[in-house]
């Protein structure tokens, strides 16, 4: 029998792919009537190194879709791209010592090389790259479209500094004090930046979840709880001896009787005046610039501490004067960066006051305690039956009463209002980095910040060969650029030197897939409401608040502007889990990759993409081993023997004829429905290949049975998403043509149920009993079975069984003795 042979199947059928553009999608508008299309999408990659075999996993994701929907009939649209601007490919420069204008295109390169090599099923006529002009003019258009509706806006704002990659860092990349990228300890600055006003659209990032087809429940929780919406009020403290309102959101105005001191985040920018020329000001700036750099989450959970500012704010509700301290618990991601301090009745601010020997003062407690009762730590409960009291006239007011009460008599006095709070903060984009978006923005002495006009796009990256990062933006240092003529006034003007964050790059590249090579827009909205929203989305569950948020936001804006004609980018999401290599999630920065070209080269490129998914549940983190790669390689040998014993048999039409269907037969059925099920429903990725390996080995076991031709044929069909290369070349032995585009089998419901029979089971030739059992058991199960019966074991009574005999679908006898 002819050896399967993995390299020279494979690079036959990539070559008739390639020739036929097998995976291609027309760019035009003329079937844009056409209906049974689909969208399949994952998110575009860095090209900061070769792929690992943590892509591969993600990617065979997208595969198995699109190849299980285009089998259903699907027009299906699955294009590549790479996220080329930003930090991840520079710093990939930086490692390499190379430039990014070199790196960049040879990292693409090589990582389409090992896409091209994996046999995965992508429209290349689609690629795209943030880096490229022809993509990034349409970035800056967008930009200045959204600078027009004032979505876009520069003012200083406390940063987040990484003193390693020398740029700002948005809240979400920093991750317990550190940068995300690299690890280094990022510090507080404060400096002009662009922002996008995302808070414009908190409402609707929550509001319109429902629109959403299938998220992951974690991903909208995470983005809930980012966007962090609550109801409450805002009451103005005044600074004693300044003219100067403090503004706080609260959720429990019912409490407000009980504030005893008052916190400012360090980052807030009142900060600086209240402490400028005191005694305080020296350990006031220290704890700042220690603190204001720290994370949220490490700032919320690390031991309280904070400084006295020597300054004291009046509480409206009563007119007590309360101490003004810094502590870093207070993020000025939330709220607005100031709080009443309540530490009766909330935890963090009991334990500060404990701390500082601070004043707990109780104003709510549960119906029907005493007012002056003790309580252990702070009453923090929270439930309309508690009752407010030492509030002067509103003591016996329930809680809720109580907040409206407070807040109206407030209102009436100027102090406070109703309002809505949100924990979101505008989108930082800036970033002083050489190798990502230029801004297309000039600074004029006379005329200010004037947005270039559009017949000036794109404004081209200078070639700077210093481009490393020097703690501004080296486009600084390219003068020949930076100085411009000022389109408003025609006198000088300079360019702006920062460049523009990746996840902006991001943000809308899946629109520019559906009309790439559109040169007199960023997209036709005709081709774009076509294929969008994207029905089935695959990434990473750590870009549930950066990429994802971003992109709904981006999504709203052009909806708003009638450039698209959906609310939503991506229907249903799935996130996969990470792989995992000696312990640590596997990532090119981190050194600890398992690079897949030497498996594919060793073993054939099915095997790799059989064995990432099966793995384990796709939705859960999986850890790298080598030991079981094996069992797959022997499984695609199998495969090709068993099929191949079978190449000269007739075709089967899959019916079972006149005579019962074998028990192969109906095995063949079921795994048609059990992997139909597990791709289209479940989305289930490893379960269908461990289906088919079962139809396999029952057809090793029984390849005289009248359906084995039918049965090798399924195998071969259902195994063509995951090993497109070898189904391929069995199917054609098999003498069929293109599976790639063959309908997917169906199974029979009729064959789907169980058929039963009764069984006879003998000790020693005597029947003891008699059971119900299906017809698709092996003779062992039928053994193991009759084992089990209650009746059997009672004449069994520990005894040797020395040999079963099994008569198929009739008897088993028991030899005991």
């Amino acid at each position: 029998m002819e050896q399967y042979d993995p390299r020279a199947i494979e690079s036959k059928w990539q070559a008739v792919w390639d020739d036929e553009r097998a995976f291609s999608v027309p760019d035009s508008t003329e079937d844009l009537a056409s209906e049974g299309k689909t969208y399949v999408l994952e998110m575009l990659p860095y090209p900061s190194g070769q792929l690992h075999m943590g892509h591969v996993r993600n990617y065979m994701l997208g595969e198995v879709v699109a190849h299980f929907r285009r089998r259903h009939g699907y027009r299906v649209l699955r294009p590549m791209g790479f996220d080329s601007f930003g930090l991840p490919a520079e710093n990939a420069a930086i490692r390499e010592g190379g430039h990014p204008r070199d790196v960049t295109p040879r990292n693409i390169a090589g990582m389409r090389r090992q896409m091209t090599r994996l046999g995965w099923a992508i429209d290349w006529d689609r690629t795209l790259s943030t880096h490229d002009p022809e993509y990034y003019r349409w970035t800056q258009w967008l930009f200045l479209k959204f600078y027009e509706q004032g979505l876009v806006y520069r003012k200083e704002v406390p940063v987040k500094w990484c003193p390693n990659d020398q740029t700002v860092l948005a809240n979400e990349q920093v991750i317990d004090g550190h940068c995300e990228r690299c690890g280094a300890e990022v510090e507080a600055k404060s400096l002009e930046q662009w922002l996008f006003r995302i808070t414009a659209y908190a409402d609707r990032l929550l509001d319109e979840m429902d629109l959403l087809e299938s998220w992951p429940e974690r991903v909208l929780t995470m983005q809930r709880n980012w966007i962090g919406r609550s109801q409450g009020a805002e009451v103005l403290f005044r600074v004693d001896g300044l003219d100067v309102d403090i503004p706080v959101f609260t959720t429990r105005p019912d409490t407000l009787f009980g504030a005893t001191f008052f916190v400012l985040a360090p980052e807030h920018p009142l900060v600086e005046r209240l402490v400028d020329g005191t005694p305080h000001e020296r350990e006031v700036r220290a704890y700042v610039r220690r603190t204001g750099a720290r994370s949220a989450v490490e700032r919320e959970t690390k031991e309280k501490d904070g400084v006295f500012t020597g300054r004291f704010v009046v509480n409206p509700v009563n007119e007590a004067r309360i101490p003004v301290w810094v502590s870093d618990y207070v993020l000025m991601e939330y709220g607005t960066g100031a709080i009443m301090a309540v530490p009766a009745h909330d935890e963090r601010d009991f334990a500060f006051a404990e701390r500082y020997s601070l004043a707990v003062k109780p104003v709510v407690v549960p119906a029907g305690d005493d007012a002056d009762a003790e309580h252990d730590g702070a009453f923090v409960a929270h439930s309309d039956d508690e009752v407010v009291v030492n509030s002067a006239q509103f003591s016996g007011l329930s809680a809720p009463e109580a907040k409206r009460a407070i807040v109206e008599w407030l209102e009436g006095r100027g102090s406070a209002r109703f309002a809505t709070g949100y924990r979101l903060r505008d989108w930082l984009l800036s970033r002083q980095r050489y190798w990502g978006t230029p801004i297309p923005i000039v600074h004029c002495e006379r005329c200010g910040i004037v947005p270039l006009p559009e017949d000036q796009l794109p404004v081209l990256l200078p070639d700077v060969d210093d481009y490393l990062p020097k703690g501004r933006s080296p486009l600084a240092a390219a003068e020949h650029w930076v100085r411009t003529e000022c389109p408003s006034c025609g006198g000088e003007a300079r360019r702006e030197t920062d460049t523009m964050d990746t996840f902006v790059d991001s943000s809308w590249y899946f629109l520019r897939y559906t009309d790439p090579n559109n040169r007199a827009a960023a997209f036709d909205r005709r081709i774009v409401d076509y294929w969008l929203p994207v029905n089935q989305y695959i990434g990473g569950v750590e870009h549930a608040i950066l990429h994802l948020l971003y992109s709904r936001f981006f999504t709203k804006v052009l909806n708003d502007m009638g450039m698209v004609g959906f609310r939503e980018p991506f229907a249903r999401l799935f996130t996969q889990g990470m792989v995992y290599y000696r312990g640590a999630k596997m990532s090119k920065s981190k050194g600890n990759v398992v690079d897949p070209t030497e498996y594919v080269e060793r073993h054939g490129a099915d095997a790799v993409r059989l064995y990432l998914p099966f793995l384990g549940p796709v939705d859960q983190d999986a850890e790298w081993q080598d030991t079981g790669f094996d069992g797959m390689v022997r499984f695609l040998r199998k495969l090709w023997r068993v099929v191949i014993d079978q190449a000269d048999r007739e075709p089967s039409d899959g019916a079972a004829g006149q005579a019962p269907a074998s028990a192969l037969h109906r095995k063949a059925h079921r795994t048609i429905a059990k992997v139909t099920d597990d791709i289209g429903r479940r989305f289930a990725m490893n379960t269908p290949i461990a289906s088919v390996m079962e139809l396999v080995n029952d057809l090793a076991r029984a390849p005289d049975d009248r359906s084995a031709r039918f049965a090798a044929e399924t195998a071969v069909s259902l195994i063509q998403p995951y090993a497109p290369h070898v189904a391929e070349e069995l199917w054609q032995r098999l003498g069929y043509e293109r599976l790639w585009e063959h309908p997917w089998p169906k199974a029979d419901p009729a064959l789907l149920v169980e058929e039963r029979f009764e069984l006879v089971v003998q000790v020693n030739g005597k029947v003891r009993d008699r059971i119900e059992i299906t017809g698709d058991l092996t003779e062992d199960e039928l053994v193991d079975r009759a084992k089990q019966s209650p009746r059997v074991q009672a004449q069994l009574d520990g005894k040797h069984v020395r040999r079963a005999v099994v008569v198929p679908r009739k008897l088993v006898n028991l030899v005991i003795g």
